[in-house]
């Protein structure tokens, strides 16, 4: 059963919303809140041909579980809140706000049990899952999608380095000297004041200020805090965050954790999907191949939700 809602965590910005319920339920059903990757992305988490969100959210209401999507406040609003916002634009703004009103609407939804609330943070998501709890959320558990413990700019440079191998030699010479001055910007973030960072524009309309702010949070610090149920999942083939850099780092900062799962899936990549070409320089072209979330992984979320 689907639901039209709108999340307004700011008036300025109401957002579209589906509230997936199961069909059939005669108690409370236990929920989760999407929390999307990074870029300006739609409720369904739409990247080319596929829908991971959706995929997601009706896999798991067959599970008997409730799931709540929205858009993504820059996908909806994007130059509003750059006209608005500027460099003062941090992911506070952009994610932590909305997701924090979408674990409170649900606490409020007569049909969810309030003390059984997960959030499914995907890539970027996953990285601010520990803080979204941490600020407001105070959900039940967190579901790590291909997330990263990371910085932002580790992840930017180490993708970008990764593509640069896969170029011709000429064509690589070119790149590293882009890649250095923009690991030279990266490096004078730390010196910035706020009023600097907010003034400074890195690339495109992102600012330092979008960095340092984050950098202020490390991801760390909110993995050691956070006692509840943890579950980080990652595919092997997955180009964009990485086993050794990002899951096995998991396993390192959580190793003392009283209830965190670990799963790694072989061949699938950053989509929960079947990898086909398996390179960051043809990654567009996987993700325009209509495919769906694999069915072990739906079924481990749902396996793990309903056992917490």
């Amino acid at each position: 059963m689907i639901e039209q809602i709108k999340v307004v965590a700011n008036a300025d910005y109401p957002l579209e919303g589906i509230l997936t319920l199961p069909d059939s339920h005669t108690e409370k059903v236990p929920a989760v809140v999407f929390v999307h990757g990074s870029g300006a992305l739609d409720k369904d988490e739409t990247i080319g041909a596929n829908k991971f969100f959706r995929d997601l959210a009706d896999g798991l209401a067959n599970q008997g579980i409730a799931s709540l999507r929205y858009d993504k406040r820059t996908f909806a609003f994007g130059k509003q809140m750059v006209q608005e916002l500027g460099g003062k634009l941090s992911v506070k703004e952009e994610v932590l706000e909305d997701a924090i009103m979408a674990v409170e609407m649900l606490k409020k939804d007569p049909r969810v049990d309030a003390n059984r609330i997960f959030i499914i943070g995907h890539s970027l998501g996953g990285t601010l899952a520990p803080r979204i709890d941490a600020e407001g959320g105070d959900v039940a558990g967190l579901i790590i999608l291909a997330g990263t413990p990371r910085t932002l700019e580790e992840v930017i440079l180490n993708q970008n380095e990764d593509s640069i191998k896969q170029l011709e030699a000429s064509q690589q010479e070119i790149d590293l000297k882009q890649v250095k001055e923009l690991q030279n910007k990266f490096d004078a973030i730390s010196d910035m004041t706020v009023e600097m960072a907010e003034q400074t524009i890195l690339f495109g309309s992102v600012y330092a200020w979008y960095f340092k702010e984050m950098n202020q949070h490390p991801t760390k610090d909110y993995l050691s805090q956070n006692k509840k149920a943890i579950f980080v999942v990652q595919g092997d083939k997955d180009v964009q965050v990485s086993v050794e850099k990002d899951f096995n780092r998991y396993r390192e900062m959580l190793k003392d954790h009283p209830d965190v799962t670990f799963k790694l899936y072989p061949g699938l990549n950053h989509m929960f999907m079947k990898a086909v070409f398996g390179t960051l320089k043809d990654i567009w072209n996987e993700y325009n191949i209509p495919q769906s979330v694999d069915r072990n992984v739906l079924e481990d979320i749902a396996k793990w939700i309903l056992s917490k």
